[in-house]
């Protein structure tokens, strides 16, 4: 089963988060499928950036890939329908 959910990266105190789609059994930072996209918690500007790949995560999401509960209301924030 796929999951699409965020691997840690950056440093001690500055995270950066990539989205992947990934192997359920595999780790979190482990080896991923595809990558769909990146998000920056501590982003200088007004809004945390997050920048997706709309077409491919639909479809992951087409092919029965579920999201993690924390990219399942990223998605939903940035107007793609998760069922």
């Amino acid at each position: 089963m796929v999951r699409i959910r965020m691997t840690r990266m950056g440093r001690s105190h500055a995270p950066f988060y990539r989205i992947n789609a990934i192997e359920k059994r595999n780790q979190r930072d482990g080896r991923a499928l595809e990558e769909l996209g990146y998000y920056n918690p501590i982003a200088r500007g007004q809004e945390k950036e997050i920048v997706l790949n709309k077409e491919r995560i639909e479809y992951w999401l087409s092919v029965g890939a579920q999201p993690s509960d924390t990219v399942r209301n990223m998605l939903r924030k940035n107007g793609i329908k998760v069922s």
